[in-house]
């Protein structure tokens, strides 16, 4: 079977493959997503699905639910270790909002619950580490430091091991070693991290430490400095994993601007002990693998809102924690409803906004909108969800007319309407273009009252990924009053395209 690089065009970061039997495992971070921890499951490498989320919600605190303005936007969880032993997957990260160290874990992976553990302390970008009874959590930036578990990885083993573990380099290095993905192989501890230097080809690297004693001493080696041909943005940071037949593979990521972090799949072979990443020191863009195609469902999805029970399809994620009061897809058959619960005055603190990702090359997210229960001071659409954000949507005014407007940040998360022309109908179709070719990273804003022709409106949004949000551009569907609660906004479909490949 072929494999093709990348494996999706899409924000996936923070990878953490593991392969239990047949079966192949892994997670990523969602940060201010909900649910959150996403566990992607693929039994030809090639094609991954969502199966599950480690939590429906992380916390319950203003910041998670965006209430009086807070929020926690590029934090949340952060960079999750997922493992398997003696019959219980296990999930940890840390959140930076709250300051806490969260282990889960389950013996159904695709189906079952998970329990959690939760302890003080940040322990940066974790990796779990089962080791001859003994359980640790090795993590850090620059300076890396081990803690021990209890057996159960499940709390702090009291009186165990905790001291820093190594110093990685410092000297001509912009991000010392961060993204630890900790193995025991053969009798050896690896090691694998990302690093950014200032000098070579000054791009993201993976970085393997090896010692056949847990506290070292540690040796250093680069073992990927590979961009694939894109603008120098280094592949780095993730696990590796074997097949059945002994194979060994890397799942990293890649740096893709406005789009996201994308991961890739990479061959390993070992070479004195080392694991060697790609073909000649390169990330391939399609190689074969001695597995049977599988099909899987796609990684973003249309949806016409036809549930019989009040529960959305995997592929969605909240924009922070929802209001499960404030939204259902049952209450009117055939449509997902939004109803105001608060007053704001900026999509980026509206409650329940519904998100799936964007994907490359290109994309497009549309919705027909019902407008009828909107009140005064509403605002209902569609967002591509960013830090630097653009809407498309209706505005009804203080008077009750109605209009189609174009909005962006303009300013302190506000605001900025660009472009709004009166309209008098019920239903009115929305859509967003994404354009990710070559990180061009333009999108551009359209309405129609027909579904036949359609208008541009407002301007092309040059799209960025800034680190006050650390995501990639979602299509959001939003709906939040400013004036007066108790209107809703009804979402009779999603439809989502993108070209072929």
């Amino acid at each position: 079977m072929l494999i093709k690089n990348p494996i999706f065009w899409a924000d996936v970061p923070d990878v953490d493959p593991i392969r239990v039997g047949n079966a192949y495992y892994m997670v990523s971070t969602s940060m201010h997503s909900m649910p959150g921890c996403p566990i992607m499951k693929s039994e030809d490498l090639m094609h991954w699905e969502i199966v599950s989320y480690v939590y429906d919600t992380l916390e319950d605190h203003e910041a998670h639910r965006l209430e009086n303005g807070k929020n926690i936007y590029g934090q949340g969880s952060w960079a999750p270790s997922l493992r398997f032993h003696q019959g219980y997957f296990y999930a940890c990260f840390s959140s930076n909002d709250t300051g806490r160290f969260y282990v889960y874990r389950t013996h159904e992976i695709t189906s079952g619950s998970w329990q959690r553990f939760v302890m003080n302390g940040l322990r940066h970008d974790p990796s779990l580490l089962f080791d001859d009874g003994r359980v640790y959590v090795i993590y850090g930036n620059g300076d890396i430091y081990i803690t021990e578990l209890t057996a159960d990885a499940t709390a702090l083993q009291p009186g165990g091991l905790h001291q820093r573990l190594l110093r990685t380099e410092s000297e001509g290095i912009l991000l010392r070693c961060e993204g630890c993905h900790a193995y025991k192989i053969n009798g050896y501890y690896y090691l694998l991290f990302i690093e950014w230097p200032k000098t070579g080809n000054g791009r993201r690297r993976q970085i393997c430490y090896r010692s056949r004693e847990l506290l070292g001493p540690y040796e250093r080696k680069v073992v990927l400095d590979d961009d694939c041909g894109y603008h120098n943005k280094g592949i780095a940071q993730g696990g590796i994993f074997d097949t059945p037949n002994g194979k060994w593979y890397a799942m990293l990521f890649q740096d893709h601007d406005a789009v996201g972090r994308i991961p890739y799949l990479i061959p390993v072979t070992w070479e004195d002990d080392w694991p060697v990443f790609g073909t000649r020191g390169k990330v391939p863009k399609q190689f074969e693998v001695d597995l049977q195609l599988k099909s899987a469902k796609p990684l973003v999805i249309s949806d016409e809102f036809e549930y019989e029970h009040n529960q959305l399809a995997l592929n969605w994620q909240w924009n922070h924690n929802p209001d499960p009061r404030l939204w259902s897809v049952t209450e009117r058959p055939g449509f997902l409803r939004l109803t105001s619960g608060s007053l704001t005055t900026s999509v980026l603190q509206a409650r329940n906004t519904l998100t799936q990702r964007t994907e490359g090359p290109a994309c497009t997210g549309m919705i027909l909108l019902d407008t009828t229960s909107l009140r005064p001071g509403d605002h209902a659409g569609l967002v591509a969800l960013q830090s630097h954000f653009g809407t498309v949507g209706v505005k009804v005014s203080e008077s009750g007319d109605k209009f189609i407007a174009m909005c962006v940040n303009g300013g302190n998360g506000q605001e900025k309407e660009l472009e709004r022309v009166p309209f008098s109908g019920r239903n009115v179709r929305l859509k967003i273009q994404f354009n990710f070719e070559n990180s061009i990273d333009l999108a551009t804003f359209h309405y129609s009252l027909d579904g036949l022709e359609w208008f541009p409106i407002g301007e092309m949004l040059k799209m960025r990924y800034t680190l006050d949000h650390f995501m990639g551009y979602r299509i959001g569907l939003f709906y939040y009053a400013t004036r007066q609660i108790g209107g809703h906004a009804d979402f009779d479909y999603f439809h989502y395209e993108k070209p072929r490949s």
